[in-house]
């Protein structure tokens, strides 16, 4: 009997800007994973003392304590965890970081770096602790998951790690969520949220790397009448007054909206009543938002930068992120073209099935093949 350990601590059961990302890979990973894996394994998933979620196959064990804060996560990953680990015969760091007493074959996920390459998103103790740790962890694993391609290239190239060494389990989406939904459903939704028949849309946390104050600049240098309203949606995140200041520098007070978080349960129809998601992004890990879009049926526009093209595959249009031009170009022909337009909501559809979170697990369940040899 094969026996795994999961830290999965960073699986939070409420909801939030917390439900989504890292959660909802953990999430979905779980659910999937002991349904994939050979009869003879058995599973253990390690989350915080208030966390009330279960799993099909897999026996949850509860810290002693409420793990959601940062510094009470490390105390336990580094402190109490290694104790915990005797009857392993394989541990799994789900979010970057293994205990630095690691004593058993180990396999651990990176979703992203941006820790690196923009830090200030997070305190300097934090930051501190995942430039170190994570980069220890990822050299001392028998194997590292990536969740993209793009992710695996960036670990060789900052961090140093073996290609062969890397294993890549892309997100899915759930299907039975995401999906083109009736039109009756959605003009319901459009007038319940007082929505304009047309708009463009944009989901994600306002910082930096999200790269709106370019949008906004290409929005700006569209033709009036060849504007639809702009919806930015998402929770602030650092460093976003830039984003607000560019507002009222275009004078686009009555032209763009700010909607604040988005409950996940209503997503499905925001993107469906989008005429097109706009994803300007510089740097993603993965871009689930686009993902969730095509799977709606919903046109996308996103940057050719990191693992977006992955995502987006050949529906929607990919353009270069700091290239103005390119996006007033871009957002003018989703408002005219009515051909592209359907062709890319129907290529959005098929790429989108290229994505599913039992291929997540068989991924993962192959990376444990590998690290137990």
């Amino acid at each position: 009997m094969t026996h795994i350990g999961l830290n999965a601590h960073l699986l939070f059961g409420k909801a939030g800007y917390r439900s989504a990302g890292i959660h909802g890979y953990i999430y979905h990973t779980l659910a999937n994973l002991a349904a994939e894996a050979p009869d003879d394994w058995r599973f253990t998933a390690m989350v915080g003392g208030k966390n009330e979620l279960t799993f099909d196959g897999i026996t949850m064990h509860r810290a002693g304590w409420d793990t959601e804060s940062p510094l009470s996560r490390i105390l336990w990953e580094q402190m109490v965890q290694p104790g915990q680990l005797g009857d392993f015969d394989l541990y799994h760091a789900l979010a970057f970081v293994s205990p630095v007493l690691m004593t058993k074959p180990s396999v651990v996920t990176v979703y992203d770096l941006s820790f690196l390459h923009y830090p200030q998103v997070l305190s300097a103790s934090r930051r501190l602790y995942l430039r170190l740790f994570t980069a220890l962890s990822c050299q001392r694993a028998n194997r590292v998951i990536a969740i993209s391609h793009s992710t695996a290239r960036d670990l060789s190239d900052s961090l140093g790690i073996p290609a062969e060494k890397i294993d890549v389990a892309v997100p899915g989406y759930d299907a039975a969520t995401y999906k083109p939904l009736p039109r009756e459903q959605i003009e319901a939704f459009r007038k319940r949220e007082n929505l304009p028949d047309r708009f463009w849309l944009f989901l994600g946390t306002l910082e930096p790397r999200k790269n709106l104050p370019m949008l906004l600049e290409a929005y700006t240098a569209l033709p009036k009448s060849e504007r639809l309203p702009l919806i930015l949606a998402g929770g602030k995140g650092w460093d976003y007054e830039v984003i607000f200041s560019s507002v009222e520098r275009y004078n686009l007070v009555k032209e763009v909206q700010f909607p604040g978080y988005l409950p996940v349960d209503v997503l499905p129809l925001w993107y469906n009543s989008a005429e097109a998601f706009i994803y300007p992004s510089v740097f993603e890990g993965f871009g689930l938002p686009v993902l969730e879009a095509m799977a709606c049926g919903t046109p996308v526009l996103v940057s050719d930068a990191s693992s977006l093209p992955e995502v987006a595959g050949n529906a929607g249009m990919c353009l270069p992120p700091h290239d103005v031009q390119a996006w007033t170009a871009g957002l003018q022909r989703a408002y005219v073209d009515a051909e592209w337009r359907l062709q890319a909501h129907e290529q959005g559809l098929l790429e989108a099935m290229r994505f599913n979170w039992r291929q997540t697990a068989q991924a993962t369940i192959a990376s444990y093949r590998q690290a137990l040899r």
